[in-house]
């Protein structure tokens, strides 16, 4: 594991006024971190007041986009349907 708890601890605690959501966001952002890895740790790291319910499925894609390689990133291919 490449600390993903230790790097979102850092960020919260630099940015007291981020969200969870966001600091998690950085904390994995050009990482290359697997689904599994993602989907459990956004479980457990953020709070659950930062996003509606009925919106999680889209928000992990998303967070599952962002995690890939900036080399392999780019905004065209991210598809919100």
């Amino acid at each position: 594991m490449r600390s993903l708890k230790r790097t979102y601890n850092k960020l919260a605690n630099k940015n007291k006024n981020w969200s969870s959501y966001l600091c998690f966001a950085e904390s994995i952002k050009g990482r290359n971190f697997a689904h599994k890895v993602i989907r459990h740790y956004f479980n457990k790291l953020v709070d659950k007041s930062n996003y509606a319910q009925n919106e999680k499925r889209e928000i992990l894609k998303f967070l599952y986009w962002l995690t890939l390689p900036n080399s392999l990133r780019n905004i065209s291919d991210y598809k919100t349907s």
